[in-house]
């Protein structure tokens, strides 16, 4: 009996690790084909939105949102139509990271520890508040990691708010794109 039960064990491992190794493999890639002429269409797009937004985070005296935001123009101009693209959750996800982040910074200043700990907390809240845009953890690493104080916050907000009107306008005037798919 004590010989089966082992050997069950065993054979239950082996499914496991098989199992586990497996998903590593991941699958097999799809080919998709490539609009040239709607990625000079999101390329013109994002240029001009990251240059516009550039400027107001150099007058701010915050050039360094120009990471997390630069990848936000990324989702916006070429991913225009996906859930993390819409501007719901990348001005709730970039307000939500970017304070996060510095009411941990206040609380119990910058440390290996409390980085941590501010990615966890903004992890919850977006899934949590379905706010999920990526690039605003990066906002939020920026924040604690720059020590960059409640100023950060404005320009975030601000580089948001123009980064969605500038897509809504522009996204908008060609024939395949929409832009929003939906506003909240």
């Amino acid at each position: 009996m004590n010989v089966e039960k082992t050997l069950q064990k065993q054979q239950n491992e082996n499914i496991f690790f098989q199992s586990y190794i497996m998903k590593m493999k991941g699958n097999q890639r799809i080919q998709t084909n490539v609009n040239f002429g709607d990625t000079i269409i999101s390329a013109s797009g994002g240029l001009i939105a990251i240059t516009i937004i550039s400027i107001v985070a150099v007058m701010l005296g915050y050039p360094m949102i120009l990471g997390p935001m630069g990848a936000s123009c990324l989702l916006v101009f070429a991913a225009h139509s996906l859930p993390f693209s819409q501007p719901r959750p990348i001005f709730g996800g970039h307000f939500i990271s970017t304070t996060t982040a510095l009411v941990i910074w206040n609380i119990f200043g910058k440390s290996h520890l409390s980085i941590g700990l501010t990615l966890a907390i903004v992890l919850f809240l977006m899934i949590t508040f379905k706010l999920i845009h990526p690039p605003a953890a990066a906002s939020a690493m920026v924040a604690i990691n720059t020590e960059a104080g409640w100023g950060f916050l404005i320009s975030i907000i601000l580089s948001s708010i123009l980064l969605i009107l500038f897509s809504v306008l522009y996204n908008n005037l060609f024939k395949n794109r929409q832009y929003p798919k939906q506003w909240i």
